[in-house]
């Protein structure tokens, strides 16, 4: 492994020019929380000959809210997907590095994907909930993909447990068998939410889920991500810093000058990058100069 990797600094507590490695506070776990930490250490990607990220490394705390945030085409979003092997699905990507969950390497050839999948869920930035399938039977698609046994009460259970930690349930309670594909857009993303929690992730990425919604459905949703945050892990891509300073414990920023590859630029707690960055890139960003 190479030893020039990203440092990433915030300030120190002492009045002199010391920096300190970012430590973000851990958030209050619920009791059985199944939140894992996420480790990426020197992740280098490529589409074909075009390297789009050089040697990221980024610690993601269990039970934390961490945002990756940037200009578009930096690399935030391949980079969430690689913390789940999504990224390997393209036939000319390739991949450099290490994602460790709970000290485990993700990418180990005896990891089964779907062991992988069940662990880190996935939440899109379009919602995309099985139309033709019934709310009831959206929620329960994950059983049936990792081949998940359950009784009826123990579904019923898992059903109404999911949605209402979706933050739906009092909207579909009295309509569980009506179809998926009916319900509103941030019903719908709830619903997927609601479907990936349904398979007990240790991690769950958020894909800018918050882009295509009304403001309302918008703060339902970053409601839902900070109660979740006391049960599972949660990496987020957004491009509203606003979303970003009212959800995140960490952000980290990512930028690709023109013509190269993604980097991190700076990482560290939330309230800390957006006050007293030590980057002016960072500063510029996150009070609306580029981007």
């Amino acid at each position: 492994m190479s030893t020039d990797a990203i440092t990433t600094i915030v300030p120190a507590v002492s009045d002199d020019t010391t920096v300190l490695p970012a430590v973000v506070p851990a958030r209050a776990l619920a009791p059985g929380s199944r939140a894992a930490t996420l480790d990426a250490r020197e992740v280098s990607a490529w589409f074909g000959s075009r390297k789009v990220l050089d040697r990221v490394s980024l610690h993601m705390p269990a039970g934390g809210i961490t945002a990756l945030i940037g200009p578009s085409g930096c690399g935030k979003s391949t980079f969430l997907r690689i913390l789940n092997r999504m990224h390997e699905l393209v036939p000319s990507a390739q991949l450099g590095g290490q994602v460790l969950l709970d000290g485990e390497d993700v990418y180990e050839p005896q990891r089964k994907l779907m062991d992988v999948r069940r662990d880190i869920g996935m939440v899109f930035q379009k919602p995309n909930p099985f139309p033709a399938m019934s709310i009831r039977d959206n929620v329960l698609a994950g059983l049936k993909l990792t081949g998940t046994r359950a009784g009826r009460a123990e579904k019923d259970e898992l059903v109404e447990s999911c949605l209402v930690r979706g933050g739906l349930w009092n909207e579909v309670k009295d309509r569980l068998d009506a179809p998926g594909g009916g319900l509103s857009g941030g019903q719908q993303q709830r619903l997927c939410i609601a479907r990936s929690l349904a398979i007990k992730p240790k991690v769950l990425l958020m894909d800018e889920p918050c882009s295509a919604l009304d403001p309302t459905s918008t703060r339902v949703i970053e409601e839902t991500m900070v109660e979740l945050a006391q049960e599972v892990t949660i990496v987020i891509v957004t491009h509203n810093m606003q979303q970003a300073a009212r959800v995140s414990d960490q952000c980290a920023f990512f930028l690709a000058a023109q013509g190269t590859p993604g980097v991190i630029v700076e990482h560290g707690e939330t309230g800390v990058m957006f006050s007293h960055p030590q980057d002016q890139r960072t500063h510029d960003y996150v009070n609306g100069r580029f981007g």
